[in-house]
This record gives structure tokens, C-alpha cells and sequence, in this order.
């Protein structure tokens, strides 16, 4: 009978390492630095570690692929497999890094809490996401959409992030691109509305032609679609005021559909008819031009294909 000889162990088998450490030689997108450097993984591979964050740059997990890479940035792959964290309900993350988070938000959902509202917000709901890695983060909000308003708007993860994009906010932001259903046919295929708006006591914003002491507000519109009852308008901020784009379509006789406070009379999609489509920027920190688009919400588009069928 054979006895086992003291001592003695089986060979280890060779595991994987738990992650993987470089240091960027030469600038360039992260995609296809990741390609280069992982020569031995496909495509799919490559995508799937990014996207369930698996990668990170200077210590901060990105998921972008056209992430700018500088010489000598830290890239650290994490081969664990990461389970995708769960949507957030209310919002979709379009982009983050660490200075950033671009999001699309749902209508009905505020984009941060007034005095005294208790309700969810797309401000408290990040803030949750980003502690998540660590208790210390924080978001900051740059700019908002009213709560019946859906679409693109950023936060950003560090207070100077947030002076400088709030300072130098005309220069940043390249484009600011909404939809909007009013009420009525749009005679005019195209025009801009130049006015001078105030807010009143009761926290109504009102328009001037003439300067009353409010803020200059400058919108551009041109008609998408149009019938007897409604029109679809692409409308472009060229500056960003409170309730601009709702107070400038009353102005000219169409109020979008859904906004009782500024004249509108019907509601068929069962919301306001305003969509923020497209957000697009000089990132704060690299200069790097972003662009964000989303589609055209599918009640919009309805209202018109069920009239022309």
C-alpha cells in the first residue's frame, strides 16, 4: 500500500491574472489602443470589457471608445467579470468619466429638488450611482430641463468642472437642439424669436420686444411637420433662459402642446411636447468636441403618422 510522501503538493495550475496594469506610450482613442494592446481578444471581447467597466484611466472606470488616451495615462483592466449594474428608472446614462455625466431624462422626472420637494430627482438618483464606488463622490448640477421636458442634460462630478462649465457656458456648449409639438400649423417654415424675458412674482416668466430689464433670449425654429392641428419644430437655443423655448412659442400663437401654464389648450401625447435633442460640447477638461442625439420621442412622431394615414 502506497503511502503519500510528506510534503508533497500538486503543481498549481496558472490562473489568470486578476488584472492588468499599463502605461500609455503614445495618445490616442481607447478603442484602438485596447486592439493594439490586447492583440490576442476579438472585437466582441474588447467591447464587452469596456462596456461592463472593466477598464479604467488614472483610476477612473470609462466606458467611452473614442476616450482620449494621453502618453504616460495609467490603464488598469480588470478581468473579473463585472455584473452591469441595473438601469437607473427615470434616465439613461449616455456617457461618464471623471469629470462628467451626460444622461437622458424621462418627462415627469426632476432634474433636481426645489425648496421643500421630497420627490426622486435625476440629481439624487446619480448621486446614489456614483457612491456607489465611492461614498466621497459627488455630482453637480450644471444646468436643468424642466420636469415635463425629456431628454439630454449633463452633471458634473467636481465642483471646478461645474464653475467652468457654468461660467464659460456660451462658449462650451456648440449646440442645443429640441423638438417640440405646438399648437397649430406654423405658417412660417422657418424664423427666429428675439425678446427680452422677466420673471414675475408668481414665478412666471414674460416676454418683452423691448428690453424690460429681463435677459435677452434668442430661439431659432423650423417646422419638421405640419398639419392643420399641430406642428413638429426643430428648435435651437442660442441662449439658455428659463422656460425660453415654452414662453417664445406662446409669444408667436403656437404653445406647445401640454403646457397649460403658457396658453396651450390641448394635450394629445398626455405630456408636454418638449424633447432636448441634442447636447453638444467642448469637454471642460480634455477640449475635446462630445455630441450627444437622441431620438425623437415616438408620441411626437405618432400624432402626425396616425393623421396621415
Amino acid at each position: 500500500m502506497s503511502r503519500k510522501t510528506p510534503g508533497r503538493t500538486k503543481p498549481s495550475q496558472t490562473t489568470e491574472p486578476k488584472e492588468s496594469r499599463f502605461i500609455v506610450k503614445e495618445p490616442g482613442e481607447l478603442m484602438q489602443w485596447l486592439l493594439a494592446t490586447l492583440a490576442g481578444k476579438g472585437r466582441n471581447k474588447v467591447k464587452g470589457i469596456l462596456a461592463r467597466g472593466q477598464v479604467s484611466v488614472e483610476g477612473n472606470v470609462v466606458t467611452q471608445y473614442d476616450y482620449p488616451l494621453a502618453a504616460g495615462n495609467r490603464v488598469v483592466i480588470d478581468w473579473s467579470e463585472k455584473i452591469p449594474e441595473a438601469p437607473i428608472e427615470g434616465l439613461e446614462i449616455l456617457y461618464e468619466d471623471a469629470d462628467l455625466i451626460v444622461i437622458d431624462k424621462e418627462a415627469g422626472l426632476l432634474s433636481i429638488a426645489t425648496e421643500g420637494e421630497k420627490q426622486q430627482t435625476a440629481y439624487r438618483m446619480l448621486m446614489e450611482h456614483v457612491r456607489k464606488k465611492n461614498p466621497q463622490n459627488r455630482v453637480f448640477v450644471v444646468h436643468r430641463l424642466d420636469r415635463e421636458t425629456s431628454g439630454v442634460m449633463m452633471y458634473a462630478k467636481r465642483e471646478q468642472i461645474q464653475e467652468h462649465l457654468q461660467s464659460t457656458w456660451r462658449n462650451t456648449v456648440v449646440e442645443r437642439t429640441y423638438v417640440a409639438v405646438v399648437e397649430g400649423c406654423v405658417a412660417k417654415s422657418e424664423g427666429t424669436i428675439r425678446s427680452w424675458l422677466k420673471e414675475s412674482k408668481t414665478l412666471q416668466m414674460y416676454s418683452s420686444r423691448t428690453d424690460n430689464g429681463g435677459l435677452e433670449a434668442i430661439t431659432h425654429y423650423k417646422v419638421l411637420q405640419a398639419d392643420r392641428e399641430y406642428s413638429l419644430l426643430e428648435v435651437k437655443l442660442e441662449t439658455g433662459r428659463k422656460n425660453q423655448i415654452r414662453v417664445h412659442m406662446q409669444e408667436i400663437g403656437h404653445s406647445i402642446v401640454g403646457d397649460k401654464r403658457y396658453g396651450a389648450k390641448k394635450n394629445p401625447i398626455g405630456r408636454l411636447g418638449l424633447h432636448a435633442r441634442v447636447l453638444t460640447f467642448r469637454h471642460p477638461a480634455t477640449g475635446q468636441l462630445l455630441s450627444f442625439e437622441t431620438e425623437i420621442p415616438k408620441k411626437f412622431l405618432r400624432l402626425f403618422q396616425t393623421k396621415n394615414k
